[in-house]
């Protein structure tokens, strides 16, 4: 991970872009393996661990009905959650993961392993993904933060630039 971190790192201090993170079910480790790079404070000035419903409303501005209608764990609410963590960094990347890391905590429609990912960036680009991971919950978060660091790297390589 650390070796895509740093690849992220010269990525956006290429283009003089920075990056947020919103995390729920990874709890802080996005955030962590950018900041295990050295300078990163050149391109990452602040992560957004929003565990509970309740922070994910406070501190990006996800809305009530979205998690009554969708759950925490869905696209709706990454979208949400990329988006508000955008917004309230000035950044001008931001991914969000919410999912059922485990071992307990799933369902039928949500199993365990089930992560949700947003996306939001220059020009309004929003995406958003699902991925199933297999392991036990330490295995998933990593898979996550994996899987999050290459999303990012694959957006900024499609997007041209802005001047």
């Amino acid at each position: 991970m650390s070796s895509l971190a740093e690849q992220l790192g010269a990525k956006l201090l290429a283009r003089g872009e920075r990056v947020t993170a919103a995390e729920s079910c990874t709890g802080g480790l996005i955030a962590g393996a950018i900041t295990d790079v050295a300078g990163s404070s050149n391109w990452f000035d602040m992560g957004f661990v929003s565990y509970s419903n309740a922070a994910k409303q406070q501190l990006l501005g996800v809305e009530a009905v979205t998690l009554a209608e969708h759950g925490a764990v869905s696209e709706a609410t990454v979208r949400e959650m990329a988006a508000g963590a955008l917004r309230a960094a000035r950044a001008d990347w931001a991914v969000a993961v919410s999912g059922v890391a485990g071992p307990g905590g799933g369902s039928a429609e949500k199993p365990v392993g089930l992560v949700w990912f947003g996306i939001a960036g220059p020009a309004g680009l929003t995406r958003a993904f699902e991925r199933h991971f297999n392991g036990d919950r330490a295995a998933v978060r990593r898979q996550t933060v994996e899987a999050a660091l290459l999303a990012l790297l694959a957006e900024i390589d499609a997007m041209p630039l802005m001047a």
